[in-house]
C-alpha cells in the first residue's frame, strides 16, 4: 500500500493518462486501418474500372486486354502481388488467374472482400458491367486482388507516429509531474518543519501566510488545537503557582513554630529530636515550594516578556553576597571574575534565580575546602555566565538527565532536584542555552550559560 502523498498523487495522474494513451492508441489504430482500407479499396476499384474499360467486342466476341495503367496503380516499395481475372457471361474466363477467389454469394457489386490466394491473404474487389454489341448485351465481371503488405505499411505509417507522440507525452508527464509535485508540496514540508521545530512551550499560532488555500483548513485546525493547549497549559501553570504560593505561608509559619518549640526547655530528648526533624522537613518543603513556584514562573514564559536591560555583573554580585555565608560555612573559596560591561535583555528576577541555583548547587556539591568561581564575559554577540568548581563533577552518563525535574546525581546532599531544571528553563525562555563540561584535568564541573546580549 502506497503511503506517500506524492506517490499517490502521481499514481492518480498517471493511471488516467495511461488509460487515455491506451484508448487513444486504439482509436488511432482503428482510424489508420480504416484510412488504409479506404485507399486500398479505392485503388482496387480504380484498377477494375480501368481493366473493364479496355474490354471490347471483336467480331461478336469479347476481347480483354490488360492496360499497364491498371497495374501501375499498385506500385509500391513493398512489392505487393496483384492478381486479376476477367469473366464474361456466366463465368467464361477471358483473361487472368482462373482460380482467383470470387466474392461471397449475395454481395452487391462492386463488392470488396478479404480472401486468400496462393497461401497469402489478399484484399479483392469484384466489379461488373453490361457491354452491348448490335443489340446484344453481355455481363462482364472483373476481379482484382492484391496482397496486404502496402496496406499494413500504410497503417504503420499512420499509426506509429501518433503512438510515439503519446508515449513521449506520457514519459514527459512521468518526469515533470514528480518535479511539479515536489515544488508544490514545499509549503506542506515547511508547515511540517514549523510544527516539528517548535519548543514544547511555544504555543503561538501558525501563520497561514503564503500557504495554498487547501492547507489553510489544516493550519486553522492546528491553531485551534494550539489555542486549547495554551489555555490548558496556562491553567495548569496558574494552579501550580497558586498552590505553591498558598503553601509557602503555612510552611513558613510551621518552621517558625517548630524552631520556637525546639528552643524552649524540653526535658524529653525524643520530643526535642522530633521537633528538630519537623523543622528540617518544613524547611525542605518550603524550599521545594519556592523552587516549584519559580519553575512555574519560568515555564509560563516562552519569552521573558517585557525585557529590560539586566547587568550580569550586578546580578552575580547580589547572588554572591546572599550565598557567601553558605560558602564560608563549608570553607568554600567563593570568587568572581565579572565584566561590568556585559548586559542581557530579560527578566532580572529570573536571571538572578538562574545564577543563584548554579552557585548554590556548586557550593552544595563541592567538598569542604574547595573553590567555586562565578564569572561573566562577552563572546561575540553572546553574554557568557560560567560557574566553575573543583568538586566531584557529574558523571558523563548522568549529564543527559541533570536538567530533568527532581533528578539528583547524589542523594547524600540536601536539595530539591529542581535547580538545574530551573536554570535550563530560564535560559531557554531568554533565548539562551546551558551546557555542562568537566573542569581542567577532568576535575570539577563547568556550567556555561549563553544568553543574547542587550541591544539598544
Amino acid at each position: 500500500m502506497v503511503h506517500s502523498l506524492r506517490a499517490r498523487l502521481l499514481l492518480w495522474l498517471l493511471l488516467p493518462l495511461a488509460a487515455f494513451v491506451l484508448v487513444a492508441g486504439g482509436v488511432s489504430y482503428d482510424a489508420a486501418r480504416q484510412t488504409a482500407n479506404l485507399l486500398q479499396d479505392s485503388a482496387l476499384l480504380a484498377s477494375a474500372r480501368t481493366i473493364i474499360e479496355d474490354v471490347d467486342w471483336d467480331n461478336g466476341a469479347l476481347i480483354a486486354t490488360i492496360p499497364p495503367a491498371a497495374l501501375e496503380l499498385f506500385e509500391s516499395p513493398y512489392q505487393d502481388q496483384v492478381f486479376y481475372k476477367v469473366l464474361a457471361g456466366k463465368g467464361r474466363l477471358l483473361v487472368g488467374a482462373p482460380d482467383l477467389p470470387a466474392p461471397p454469394a449475395g454481395l452487391a457489386l462492386p463488392a470488396w472482400y478479404d480472401s486468400r490466394y496462393a497461401g497469402m491473404p489478399i484484399r479483392a474487389v469484384a466489379y461488373e458491367r453490361l457491354l452491348y454489341d448490335s443489340g446484344h448485351a453481355e455481363r462482364v465481371t472483373v476481379i482484382v486482388g492484391k496482397t496486404m503488405a502496402s496496406r499494413q505499411a500504410m497503417i504503420d505509417v499512420l499509426w506509429r507516429p501518433q503512438l510515439l507522440r503519446q508515449g513521449l507525452m506520457l514519459a514527459l508527464v512521468m518526469l515533470l509531474v514528480p518535479l511539479g509535485l515536489t515544488l508544490e508540496l514545499r509549503p506542506l514540508m515547511r508547515l511540517k518543519d514549523d510544527v516539528a521545530d517548535r519548543e514544547p512551550t511555544q504555543l503561538e499560532p501558525i501563520r497561514p501566510d503564503h500557504l495554498p488555500s487547501e492547507l489553510r483548513p489544516i493550519v486553522d485546525a492546528i491553531n485551534q488545537c494550539i489555542a486549547r493547549l495554551k489555555v490548558h497549559a496556562s491553567t495548569q501553570r496558574q494552579f501550580i503557582a497558586d498552590a505553591a504560593h498558598q503553601l509557602r505561608t503555612p510552611l513558613t509559619l510551621l518552621a517558625t513554630q517548630t524552631q520556637f518549640a525546639s528552643q524552649c526547655d524540653a526535658r524529653d530528648p525524643a520530643l526535642f529530636a522530633a521537633l528538630k526533624g519537623v523543622h528540617r522537613t518544613s524547611q525542605k518543603m518550603a524550599e521545594l515550594t519556592s523552587q516549584l513556584l519559580l519553575l512555574a514562573q519560568a515555564e509560563s514564559m516562552a519569552s521573558p516578556g517585557v525585557a529590560t536591560r539586566v547587568s550580569l555583573a550586578a546580578v552575580l554580585s547580589s547572588v554572591l553576597e546572599e550565598l557567601i555565608q553558605a560558602a564560608q560555612h563549608r570553607d568554600i573559596d567563593l570568587g568572581a571574575e565579572l565584566d561590568e560591561r556585559v548586559s542581557v535583555a530579560g527578566n532580572a528576577g529570573l536571571i538572578a534565580s538562574l545564577a543563584s541555583n548554579l552557585i548554590d548547587n556548586a557550593i552544595r556539591y563541592t567538598q569542604r575546602g574547595g573553590s567555586v568561581t562565578a564569572l561573566c564575559r562577552r563572546e561575540g554577540d553572546e553574554a557568557v555566565l560560567q560557574v566553575i568548581d573543583n568538586g566531584p563533577g557529574i558523571p558523563a552518563e548522568a549529564r543527559a538527565h541533570v536538567f530533568e525535574r527532581f533528578y539528583r546525581v547524589a542523594n547524600d546532599t540536601e536539595g530539591t532536584g529542581l535547580g538545574l531544571a530551573i536554570v535550563h528553563q530560564v535560559a531557554r525562555s531568554h533565548g539562551g542555552s546551558v551546557t555542562i563540561a568537566s573542569g581542567a584535568a577532568r576535575v570539577g564541573l563547568i556550567v556555561t550559560v549563553r544568553l543574547p546580549l542587550w541591544r539598544e
